[in-house]
């Protein structure tokens, strides 16, 4: 009977020992539960608001007519037209970490044409910076076969209207983990006037594929 006794009680006091133990495992792991909660839910904020890829904004920033020489005979029509470009394209990264970019390409187009093309050297943009890239554009006129008479009509009318688009692929690093990958695209249009030979208008329109 009395190590009987001494058992129960050796249950009980065992039992009122497991009971702090019990609720002290019990509050860590909700503890524990709630800081993962917690963390997810900052985690997805980062992910929404300052670590959501943005797109760079690009544009020309201005653009400068370096050499022109154009010949026009007759009676037979013999046209020469040599045009360089000077661009500088500004980069802007609205990021909240670097953009490095790759070697971008820069194209002249007319009535909708390729007629000149030059690359862009790859570059880094620090988080929420800017840079300027040149780049040198040439008219190619042996590619304007179809467009040459308007092209003629458009210099002896004195404004030529010309298009630039530029593709500059990269990626945007988060805390050194994350990479985004992203190309940075602009399309500009402007007017070239003559015979002053000064760009008198330009629109740009951006956009990034993520």
């Amino acid at each position: 009977m009395s190590k009987h006794h001494d058992t129960t009680q050796q249950q009980q006091q065992q039992k009122k020992l497991s009971r702090p133990h019990r609720r002290r495992c019990l509050l860590t792991v909700v503890a524990l539960l709630i800081l993962v909660l917690v963390l997810s839910i900052i985690a997805l904020v980062l992910a929404l608001t300052v670590f959501k890829p943005k797109q760079p904004r690009t544009q020309i920033q201005s653009v400068k007519v370096d050499g022109f020489a154009h010949r026009l005979s007759f009676p037979t029509i013999d046209f020469q037209l040599n045009i360089t470009l000077d661009l500088q394209i500004l980069v802007e990264n609205r990021n909240h970490a670097s953009f490095k970019h790759g070697t971008g390409k820069s194209f002249l187009l007319y009535q909708g044409n390729q007629v000149g093309d030059a690359d862009i050297y790859p570059g880094l943009i620090l988080a929420r910076g800017s840079t300027t890239l040149p780049c040198r554009l040439t008219l190619q006129v042996d590619k304007l076969a179809e467009d040459l008479t308007r092209l003629i009509r458009d210099v002896l009318g004195g404004k030529l209207v010309m298009e630039t688009r530029t593709q500059i692929p990269g990626r945007v690093n988060f805390l050194g983990i994350f990479n985004k990958h992203i190309q940075a695209t602009s399309e500009c249009r402007f007017t070239i006037g003559f015979p002053d030979m000064k760009v008198q208008n330009q629109e740009c329109k951006n956009k990034a594929k993520l």
